[in-house]
């Protein structure tokens, strides 16, 4: 039982990923459009518009004019799930577990002297939607997850002189979740259903500076915070056989979970070779080590269910990621640039605690985009990428149920967005 509800649970908190799509473990890429085009390669250098809020707020000094940049990226995620196995043996692996959802941005700056100026953005950090078939045959470690994290940065920027500037934003960041599993005490009876909801607002931050180190070639570095999670919700039991141990079919309990998204540092070299050709460069660096077990806390526990719902625990084991990305951009004339760029990221699981909740491997992006600026004031921007994994073994066993798999994800992901200057 541990096992069943642990990989429920663990979702809450973890499993935080938006499909497990564009960035590794749980994080999300997607908060710029026009950075989405070149592969994410120069997010801390480029600061071509207002979503530099999330890539360097820094970057809000290059900026001259009061705008508002939004968009969204829309994600088509697909699974081939093989050579599965599972017991007792019974279930479907169609692995067509993700919907297509779309993830939103919105950002604003206004310059306030030469020196200052302010801005706030909304975008989403983390975030998952799974929802794999009915009688999906690993359904005891997952069968539907539902996560977002939201998050608020209010951000000021202040350059020094025209070669350096530093900027710094503080995050407010809402989790919230609804999770489901299924549960068998006894492979004879029925499925039952586990249900967990919980959701919690923590702080953190955003630094970066920008340094202009030649006329042609400028260099950010940006910090994002830990945040640290307490969820606070309720684990929901509903199962038939609970009768027979003399409780009620239908169990609630409190429950709280402690969790901390890591911190990241991102490098970027942004270089204009000329007056059409821009380049860039960067590499992510993600402290996924934080997360070593999982440890779950259910209270009003029953004393004859508390060694099942009391406190559950797993380890996770995951390790720190590096992800690298280069793009360029072609200013074909005054209305139109085109971008590409290729990105490479490592997963922090591993094959011994991997699960269908994040089964998530190495993964490589290729990614196309335009801007068009019909007029000084507006540039629409649109962005293409299409991702695909290397394949992953997912091997679970909670003593009473075993599954196990070999997944092999891949994506599109399609952008669109807009940035008007006042």
């Amino acid at each position: 039982m541990k096992k069943v509800m642990l990989k429920t649970t663990l979702s809450l908190a973890v499993a935080l990923a938006s499909t497990q799509i564009f960035a590794s473990g749980f994080a999300i890429n997607e908060q710029s459009i026009s950075g989405m085009g070149t592969g994410f390669a120069g997010r801390s250098s480029s600061a071509d518009d207002a979503s530099t809020i999330f890539g360097n707020p820094a970057g809000m000094s290059r900026l001259k004019r009061e705008q508002v940049t939004g968009g969204a990226a829309l994600l088509d995620a697909h699974t081939d799930i093989s050579h599965a196995s599972s017991s007792p043996n019974s279930g479907s692996n169609d692995g067509d577990m993700v919907p297509f959802i779309a993830v939103p941005m919105g950002y604003y700056v206004k310059p306030i002297d030469e020196h200052w100026a302010f801005g706030v953005g909304m975008y989403a950090p983390f975030g998952l939607v799974t929802d794999y078939e009915n009688g999906f045959a690993g359904r005891y470690f997952g069968s539907k997850s539902e996560v977002k994290i939201v998050t608020l940065q209010p951000t000021v920027s202040y350059a020094f002189n025209d070669k350096v500037s530093i900027g710094f934003g503080p995050t407010i960041n809402r989790i919230d979740g609804t999770l489901e599993s299924n549960l068998s005490l006894n492979p004879r009876a029925a499925d039952g259903n586990v249900k967990i909801k919980g959701d919690d607002t923590a702080l953190g931050y955003n630094i970066g500076i920008l340094v202009q180190a030649t006329d042609s070639t400028r260099v950010g570095l940006t910090y994002h915070s830990k945040v640290k999670y307490k969820l606070e919700g309720d684990t929901k039991v509903n199962y038939n056989l609970l009768g027979a141990l003399g409780q009620n079919p239908s169990q609630k309990y409190d429950a709280s979970l402690d969790i901390t998204t890591p911190e990241s540092v991102d490098f970027s070299v942004t270089h204009q070779l000329d007056d059409k050709w821009t380049l860039y460069a960067g590499s992510t660096w993600t402290r996924w080590s934080r997360l070593k077990e999982i440890s779950v806390e259910n209270s009003g526990v029953p004393a004859a269910l508390n060694g099942r719902f009391g406190t559950i625990t797993e380890e996770q084991n995951w390790h720190d990621t590096w992800a690298h990305a280069i793009g360029a951009s072609y200013q074909l004339n005054k209305q139109w640039v085109l971008r590409t760029g290729l990105s490479v990221d490592q997963a922090p699981t591993n094959n011994e605690n991997r699960s269908p909740r994040i089964p998530t491997g190495d993964r490589k992006i290729f990614s196309l985009g335009a801007g068009w600026s019909p007029t000084d004031d507006l540039t629409i921007d649109v962005a293409y990428s299409y991702l695909r994994e290397e394949s992953v073994k997912v091997n679970n066993s909670n003593g009473r149920q075993n599954y196990s798999a070999e997944y092999e994800n891949y994506a599109n992901g399609f952008g669109v967005g807009a940035t008007y200057r006042f």
